[in-house]
Protein backbone atom coordinates (compact mmCIF):
# COMPACT_ATOMS: atom_id res chain seq x y z
CA UNK A 1 0.00 0.00 0.00
CA UNK A 2 2.76 2.74 0.84
CA UNK A 3 4.06 2.21 -2.83
CA UNK A 4 0.70 2.94 -3.93
CA UNK A 5 0.78 5.75 -1.88
CA UNK A 6 3.90 6.91 -3.40
CA UNK A 7 2.96 6.79 -6.74
CA UNK A 8 -0.14 8.33 -6.80
CA UNK A 9 1.61 11.43 -4.64
CA UNK A 10 4.09 11.53 -7.51
CA UNK A 11 1.27 10.76 -10.58
CA UNK A 12 -0.91 13.87 -9.41
CA UNK A 13 2.56 16.40 -8.72
CA UNK A 14 3.90 15.40 -12.27
CA UNK A 15 0.30 15.44 -13.76
CA UNK A 16 0.24 19.45 -12.22
CA UNK A 17 3.80 19.91 -13.73
CA UNK A 18 3.15 18.96 -16.89
CA UNK A 19 -0.08 20.97 -17.39
CA UNK A 20 1.83 23.77 -15.78
CA UNK A 21 4.55 23.50 -18.43
CA UNK A 22 2.47 22.74 -21.57
CA UNK A 23 0.59 26.26 -20.71
CA UNK A 24 3.01 28.17 -19.71
CA UNK A 25 5.03 26.79 -22.91
CA UNK A 26 1.76 28.92 -24.71
CA UNK A 27 0.99 26.48 -27.69
CA UNK A 28 -1.74 28.58 -28.77
CA UNK A 29 -1.67 32.08 -30.51
CA UNK A 30 -3.80 34.30 -28.37
CA UNK A 31 -7.92 33.52 -28.37
CA UNK A 32 -9.51 36.51 -30.59
CA UNK A 33 -12.97 35.45 -31.25
CA UNK A 34 -16.01 34.37 -29.76
CA UNK A 35 -15.48 30.72 -31.48
CA UNK A 36 -12.29 30.48 -29.80
CA UNK A 37 -13.67 30.40 -26.28
CA UNK A 38 -15.38 27.68 -26.33
CA UNK A 39 -12.74 25.88 -28.81
CA UNK A 40 -10.10 26.91 -26.33
CA UNK A 41 -12.04 25.53 -23.36
CA UNK A 42 -12.53 22.08 -24.89
CA UNK A 43 -8.65 22.03 -25.75
CA UNK A 44 -8.07 22.82 -22.02
CA UNK A 45 -9.79 19.99 -20.57
CA UNK A 46 -7.82 17.75 -23.34
CA UNK A 47 -4.73 18.99 -22.11
CA UNK A 48 -5.51 18.21 -18.59
CA UNK A 49 -6.22 15.00 -19.17
CA UNK A 50 -3.42 14.08 -21.24
CA UNK A 51 -1.49 15.42 -18.24
CA UNK A 52 -2.35 13.38 -16.19
CA UNK A 53 -2.60 10.13 -18.66
CA UNK A 54 1.33 10.94 -19.53
CA UNK A 55 1.77 11.08 -15.57
CA UNK A 56 -0.23 7.86 -14.96
CA UNK A 57 2.19 6.01 -17.54
CA UNK A 58 5.18 7.33 -17.28
CA UNK A 59 5.26 7.99 -13.13
CA UNK A 60 4.74 4.16 -12.45
CA UNK A 61 6.97 2.90 -15.04
CA UNK A 62 9.69 5.03 -13.81
CA UNK A 63 8.67 4.42 -10.12
CA UNK A 64 8.75 0.39 -10.72
CA UNK A 65 12.19 0.79 -12.72
CA UNK A 66 13.75 2.74 -9.63
CA UNK A 67 12.17 0.73 -6.97
CA UNK A 68 11.46 -2.83 -7.80
CA UNK A 69 14.78 -3.10 -9.73
CA UNK A 70 16.59 -6.50 -9.60
CA UNK A 71 18.78 -6.60 -7.13
CA UNK A 72 21.93 -7.36 -7.41
CA UNK A 73 22.69 -11.39 -6.96
CA UNK A 74 19.36 -11.79 -6.88
CA UNK A 75 18.43 -14.48 -9.03
CA UNK A 76 14.43 -15.35 -8.31
CA UNK A 77 11.49 -15.18 -10.49
CA UNK A 78 9.58 -11.93 -9.86
CA UNK A 79 5.63 -12.90 -8.59
CA UNK A 80 3.52 -14.14 -11.00
CA UNK A 81 0.09 -12.25 -11.55
CA UNK A 82 -2.65 -13.59 -13.64
CA UNK A 83 -4.96 -11.13 -13.38
CA UNK A 84 -7.23 -8.82 -11.87
CA UNK A 85 -10.62 -8.79 -13.20
CA UNK A 86 -11.75 -5.27 -11.02
CA UNK A 87 -8.65 -3.34 -12.58
CA UNK A 88 -9.44 -4.68 -16.36
CA UNK A 89 -13.16 -3.41 -15.72
CA UNK A 90 -11.95 0.03 -14.41
CA UNK A 91 -9.88 0.30 -17.03
CA UNK A 92 -12.65 0.06 -19.69
CA UNK A 93 -15.75 1.48 -18.03
CA UNK A 94 -13.52 4.89 -16.72
CA UNK A 95 -11.97 5.47 -20.49
CA UNK A 96 -15.16 4.81 -21.95
CA UNK A 97 -16.65 7.80 -19.84
CA UNK A 98 -13.89 9.55 -20.85
CA UNK A 99 -14.66 9.25 -24.37
CA UNK A 100 -18.35 10.24 -24.02
CA UNK A 101 -17.60 13.10 -21.75
CA UNK A 102 -15.37 14.40 -24.60
CA UNK A 103 -17.91 13.50 -27.31
CA UNK A 104 -20.30 15.68 -25.71
CA UNK A 105 -17.85 18.78 -24.77
CA UNK A 106 -16.77 18.10 -28.65
CA UNK A 107 -20.36 18.57 -29.40
CA UNK A 108 -21.21 21.61 -27.14
CA UNK A 109 -17.82 23.60 -28.82
CA UNK A 110 -19.15 22.95 -32.42
CA UNK A 111 -22.69 24.24 -31.76
CA UNK A 112 -20.94 26.94 -29.79
CA UNK A 113 -19.14 27.90 -33.04
CA UNK A 114 -21.97 27.75 -35.27
CA UNK A 115 -23.80 29.85 -33.27
CA UNK A 116 -25.89 31.89 -36.02
CA UNK A 117 -26.61 36.11 -35.74
CA UNK A 118 -28.91 36.59 -38.07
CA UNK A 119 -27.45 40.43 -38.21
CA UNK A 120 -24.14 38.62 -39.25
CA UNK A 121 -22.36 40.91 -41.96
CA UNK A 122 -21.59 38.85 -45.60
CA UNK A 123 -18.03 38.52 -47.11
CA UNK A 124 -17.55 36.40 -50.40
CA UNK A 125 -14.38 35.14 -49.74
CA UNK A 126 -12.82 33.70 -53.13
CA UNK A 127 -9.86 31.28 -53.36
CA UNK A 128 -6.97 30.74 -56.14
CA UNK A 129 -3.45 29.62 -56.43
CA UNK A 130 -2.12 31.30 -54.80
CA UNK A 131 -4.34 34.44 -52.97
CA UNK A 132 -7.54 35.77 -51.44
CA UNK A 133 -10.22 38.19 -52.21
CA UNK A 134 -12.47 39.49 -50.29
CA UNK A 135 -16.13 40.92 -51.35
CA UNK A 136 -18.12 43.07 -49.19
CA UNK A 137 -21.93 42.70 -51.14
CA UNK A 138 -23.73 45.14 -48.29
CA UNK A 139 -20.48 47.96 -49.58
CA UNK A 140 -20.30 46.81 -53.08
CA UNK A 141 -16.48 46.51 -53.46
CA UNK A 142 -13.66 44.20 -52.96
CA UNK A 143 -10.48 43.71 -51.58
CA UNK A 144 -7.32 41.73 -51.15
CA UNK A 145 -6.94 42.21 -46.92
CA UNK A 146 -10.10 41.08 -44.91
CA UNK A 147 -11.41 43.63 -42.19
CA UNK A 148 -13.92 42.56 -39.54
CA UNK A 149 -15.68 44.96 -37.48
CA UNK A 150 -15.27 44.31 -33.29
CA UNK A 151 -17.56 42.33 -31.44
CA UNK A 152 -19.68 41.89 -34.42
CA UNK A 153 -20.34 38.29 -36.35
CA UNK A 154 -19.20 37.89 -39.50
CA UNK A 155 -20.66 35.12 -42.39
CA UNK A 156 -18.05 34.24 -44.51
CA UNK A 157 -19.16 32.39 -48.05
CA UNK A 158 -16.59 31.15 -49.23
CA UNK A 159 -15.48 29.30 -52.80
CA UNK A 160 -12.46 28.01 -54.82
CA UNK A 161 -12.01 29.21 -58.40
CA UNK A 162 -9.79 25.96 -58.45
CA UNK A 163 -8.41 23.53 -55.98
CA UNK A 164 -9.10 22.87 -52.95
CA UNK A 165 -8.05 25.35 -50.06
CA UNK A 166 -8.86 25.93 -46.52
CA UNK A 167 -9.40 29.56 -44.85
CA UNK A 168 -7.61 29.34 -41.56
CA UNK A 169 -6.92 32.44 -39.01
CA UNK A 170 -4.61 30.72 -36.07
CA UNK A 171 -6.34 33.55 -33.52
CA UNK A 172 -10.03 32.90 -34.33
CA UNK A 173 -8.79 29.01 -34.18
CA UNK A 174 -12.03 27.91 -36.63
CA UNK A 175 -10.33 26.64 -39.93
CA UNK A 176 -12.80 25.57 -42.85
CA UNK A 177 -12.29 24.37 -46.16
CA UNK A 178 -13.18 25.96 -49.96
CA UNK A 179 -14.09 23.01 -52.37
CA UNK A 180 -14.53 23.85 -55.51
CA UNK A 181 -17.88 24.09 -57.28
CA UNK A 182 -19.28 24.27 -53.35
CA UNK A 183 -20.05 27.49 -51.32
CA UNK A 184 -18.86 26.56 -47.61
CA UNK A 185 -19.26 28.99 -44.73
CA UNK A 186 -17.71 29.85 -41.44
CA UNK A 187 -18.95 32.27 -38.57
CA UNK A 188 -16.53 34.55 -36.92
CA UNK A 189 -17.40 36.95 -34.05
CA UNK A 190 -13.66 38.72 -33.54
CA UNK A 191 -13.13 39.85 -29.81
CA UNK A 192 -9.67 41.76 -30.01
CA UNK A 193 -8.58 44.27 -32.05
CA UNK A 194 -5.78 43.89 -33.93
CA UNK A 195 -2.40 46.11 -32.70
CA UNK A 196 -1.13 48.89 -35.28
CA UNK A 197 1.37 47.15 -38.25
CA UNK A 198 0.48 43.57 -36.11
CA UNK A 199 -2.73 42.17 -37.93
CA UNK A 200 -3.71 38.75 -38.10
CA UNK A 201 -2.92 36.61 -41.33
CA UNK A 202 -4.96 34.61 -43.00
CA UNK A 203 -3.30 31.47 -44.08
CA UNK A 204 -3.79 28.49 -46.66
CA UNK A 205 -4.63 25.34 -44.45
CA UNK A 206 -4.41 22.97 -47.26
CA UNK A 207 -1.97 21.62 -49.49
CA UNK A 208 -2.76 23.80 -52.60
CA UNK A 209 0.31 23.42 -54.92
CA UNK A 210 3.88 25.47 -55.76
CA UNK A 211 3.34 28.71 -53.93
CA UNK A 212 0.93 27.31 -50.75
CA UNK A 213 3.24 28.48 -48.20
CA UNK A 214 2.33 32.37 -49.82
CA UNK A 215 -1.13 32.24 -49.83
CA UNK A 216 -1.80 34.48 -46.92
CA UNK A 217 -3.72 37.99 -46.60
CA UNK A 218 -3.97 40.54 -43.75
CA UNK A 219 -6.73 40.16 -41.56
CA UNK A 220 -7.29 43.88 -39.21
CA UNK A 221 -9.67 43.95 -36.59
CA UNK A 222 -10.96 47.34 -35.66
CA UNK A 223 -13.89 48.91 -34.21
CA UNK A 224 -17.00 49.03 -35.96
CA UNK A 225 -16.90 52.86 -36.48
CA UNK A 226 -13.63 52.31 -37.98
CA UNK A 227 -14.65 49.74 -39.72
CA UNK A 228 -17.78 51.45 -41.28
CA UNK A 229 -15.35 54.64 -42.42
CA UNK A 230 -12.77 51.99 -44.04
CA UNK A 231 -15.53 50.44 -46.02
CA UNK A 232 -17.37 53.98 -46.67
CA UNK A 233 -14.17 55.10 -48.12
CA UNK A 234 -13.55 51.48 -50.39
CA UNK A 235 -16.76 52.18 -51.34
CA UNK A 236 -16.29 55.73 -52.97
CA UNK A 237 -12.94 54.22 -54.22
CA UNK A 238 -14.76 51.50 -56.13
CA UNK A 239 -17.55 54.09 -57.65
CA UNK A 240 -14.71 56.55 -58.63
CA UNK A 241 -12.68 53.62 -60.55
CA UNK A 242 -14.46 53.39 -63.31
CA UNK A 243 -11.86 53.87 -66.35
CA UNK A 244 -11.10 50.67 -68.00
CA UNK A 245 -7.62 50.49 -66.41
CA UNK A 246 -8.80 50.67 -62.33
CA UNK A 247 -11.94 48.04 -63.27
CA UNK A 248 -9.14 45.59 -65.52
CA UNK A 249 -7.14 46.08 -61.75
CA UNK A 250 -10.21 45.19 -59.53
CA UNK A 251 -10.47 41.97 -61.90
CA UNK A 252 -6.90 40.79 -61.48
CA UNK A 253 -6.94 41.73 -57.77
CA UNK A 254 -10.60 39.49 -57.34
CA UNK A 255 -9.68 36.53 -59.12
CA UNK A 256 -6.09 36.40 -57.43
CA UNK A 257 -3.77 36.70 -60.08
CA UNK A 258 -0.86 38.56 -58.51
CA UNK A 259 -0.23 35.36 -56.42
CA UNK A 260 1.33 34.03 -59.83
CA UNK A 261 2.23 37.22 -61.65
CA UNK A 262 4.01 40.25 -60.08
CA UNK A 263 3.37 43.65 -61.05
CA UNK A 264 7.18 44.73 -60.11
CA UNK A 265 9.22 42.00 -61.85
CA UNK A 266 10.00 39.70 -58.90
CA UNK A 267 10.11 36.31 -59.83
CA UNK A 268 6.92 34.07 -58.62
CA UNK A 269 5.24 30.85 -60.33
CA UNK A 270 4.50 33.05 -63.32
CA UNK A 271 6.00 35.70 -65.61
CA UNK A 272 5.84 39.18 -64.21
CA UNK A 273 3.47 41.38 -65.22
CA UNK A 274 5.74 44.39 -65.20
CA UNK A 275 6.45 46.04 -68.97
CA UNK A 276 4.46 42.55 -70.26
CA UNK A 277 2.31 44.37 -72.84
CA UNK A 278 4.46 44.56 -76.37
CA UNK A 279 7.08 42.99 -75.19
CA UNK A 280 8.48 39.46 -77.02
CA UNK A 281 8.59 36.12 -75.28
CA UNK A 282 10.47 33.34 -76.03
CA UNK A 283 7.75 30.29 -75.92
CA UNK A 284 8.77 26.91 -75.05
CA UNK A 285 8.85 25.59 -78.83
CA UNK A 286 11.62 28.10 -79.17
CA UNK A 287 9.28 30.51 -81.09
CA UNK A 288 9.05 34.39 -80.55
CA UNK A 289 5.72 35.78 -80.04
CA UNK A 290 4.79 39.52 -79.34
CA UNK A 291 2.33 40.10 -76.03
CA UNK A 292 -0.10 41.87 -77.86
CA UNK A 293 -3.91 42.17 -77.18
CA UNK A 294 -4.48 38.62 -79.23
CA UNK A 295 -1.62 37.10 -77.34
CA UNK A 296 -2.71 38.15 -74.15
CA UNK A 297 -6.64 37.47 -74.70
CA UNK A 298 -5.41 33.92 -75.60
CA UNK A 299 -3.20 33.32 -72.84
CA UNK A 300 -6.16 34.13 -70.41
CA UNK A 301 -8.62 31.82 -72.33
CA UNK A 302 -6.44 29.05 -73.11
CA UNK A 303 -3.44 29.08 -71.11
CA UNK A 304 -1.57 26.61 -72.05
CA UNK A 305 -2.03 27.43 -75.83
CA UNK A 306 1.57 29.02 -76.07
CA UNK A 307 3.76 28.65 -72.72
CA UNK A 308 6.11 30.76 -72.08
CA UNK A 309 9.93 29.21 -72.10
CA UNK A 310 10.69 28.62 -68.07
CA UNK A 311 7.02 27.67 -67.29
CA UNK A 312 6.48 24.82 -68.86
CA UNK A 313 5.45 23.09 -65.55
CA UNK A 314 3.19 25.44 -64.07
CA UNK A 315 -0.40 24.96 -64.66
CA UNK A 316 -2.15 28.49 -64.96
CA UNK A 317 -6.21 27.37 -64.02
CA UNK A 318 -8.76 28.77 -67.01
CA UNK A 319 -10.96 31.68 -66.64
CA UNK A 320 -14.08 33.10 -68.50
CA UNK A 321 -14.20 36.95 -68.81
CA UNK A 322 -16.43 38.63 -71.00
CA UNK A 323 -14.79 40.55 -74.21
CA UNK A 324 -15.50 44.08 -71.85
CA UNK A 325 -14.09 42.23 -68.83
CA UNK A 326 -10.58 41.20 -71.16
CA UNK A 327 -10.37 44.69 -72.56
CA UNK A 328 -10.22 46.50 -68.92
CA UNK A 329 -7.28 43.97 -67.84
CA UNK A 330 -5.56 44.35 -71.07
CA UNK A 331 -6.10 48.30 -70.54
CA UNK A 332 -4.88 48.10 -66.82
CA UNK A 333 -1.39 45.41 -68.40
CA UNK A 334 -0.56 48.37 -70.44
CA UNK A 335 -0.18 50.72 -67.32
CA UNK A 336 2.67 48.04 -65.94
CA UNK A 337 5.89 49.51 -67.62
Amino acid sequence: MRHFVIAGILVILAAILTYLGLDAIGLLPIPASAQAMSIDWLWNWEVITISFLFALIVVPLVYSLVVFRRKKGDTTDAEHIEGNTKLEIAWTIVPLFIVMAFAYMGAYSLAETRRADPQAMVVNVTATQWAWSFEYPDYGFSSKELRLPKDKQVLLRMESKDVIHSFWVPEFRVKQDIVPGRVTELRITPTVLTAPNVPFKVRCAELCGTSHYSMEEVVIVSEEADFVAWATEQQTLAAAAQTPEARGQQLVVANGCLGCHSIDGSALVGPTWLGVFGREEELSDGAIVVTDEAYITESILDPQAKIVAGYETQLMPVYTFTEEQLVDIIAYLKTLK
